[in-house]
């Protein structure tokens, strides 16, 4: 699952993404215990949105990011995108919101487009990181801004056992039972524990062409969020 590369990987995260869409929202509530929430509140924040910016959201989903983006700054130019077509029907609440259904590594935007891209646990789904990062790279305005939100390799400290645990035992059981699919929320979980450190996506980041890195770390060193800047030459 994890360990699947190029194409087999990307039809791999389409199903498991189209068949856990009616109830990915409610299970992110549960397996973070509303963490998430508050993570894309913060990812608003350190995006700084202002009036007149034009905005993709990759990955988007079911929107949650987009949405947040949407009723902090009704002034932004927002566009949604997503590889998997089900994720985005899982809801209606779209108004403001531009939606294309795309792969993140062929993005069919222009170069210079947008002034910020951002992501809600997009990268480490993708089956080529560099390409993907190039991708976010070359629609972004000279000057833009980059925003990620996603999983990154769980830190050792004093609470490795437990995170363990919940990660290897709790969320594929969870998924098993309320979601009657254990091999999805197996495969999040793995994707999570097989993904870069924070610090091995600073350094993917700045290969791409982003410059001004930073990172912070949150959930007992499981999320961070990264943000960037595109050099204005």
């Amino acid at each position: 699952m994890a360990h699947l590369n190029g194409i087999e990987r990307e039809k791999f995260v389409n199903k498991t993404f189209t068949d856990i869409a009616s109830r990915y929202v409610f299970m992110n509530h549960l397996m973070t215990g509303g963490m998430d929430i508050l993570l894309r509140k913060e990812t608003i924040r350190v995006a700084n949105l202002q009036s007149g910016e034009r905005v993709l959201d990759l990955g988007t989903g079911t929107g949650d990011l987009a949405r947040e983006a949407r009723n902090k700054h009704k002034e932004v130019q927002l566009t949604a995108a997503d590889l998997t077509l089900a994720m985005m029907k899982a809801t209606k609440d779209w108004e403001g919101i531009n939606r294309s259904t795309t792969d993140a590594l062929h993005l069919p935007f222009t170069d210079r487009s947008f002034d910020v891209v951002m992501s809600g646990y997009l990268v480490r789904n993708v089956s080529n990181l560099a390409s993907a990062l190039s991708e976010q790279f070359r629609v972004l305005k000279p000057g833009g801004r980059v925003i990620i939100l996603d999983t990154t390799r769980p830190r050792r400290n004093f609470f490795t056992p437990f995170i363990n645990f919940y990660f290897k035992r709790i969320i594929p059981l969870l998924g098993s039972f309320l979601n009657r699919n254990r091999e999805a929320y197996t495969y999040l979980t793995q994707s999570t524990e097989g993904f870069v450190t924070a610090e091995t996506l600073v350094e993917e980041m700045r290969k791409a062409g982003f410059t001004d890195i930073h990172f912070r770390i949150r959930m007992f060193g499981t999320m961070a969020i990264h943000n960037a800047i595109k050099p204005t030459k």
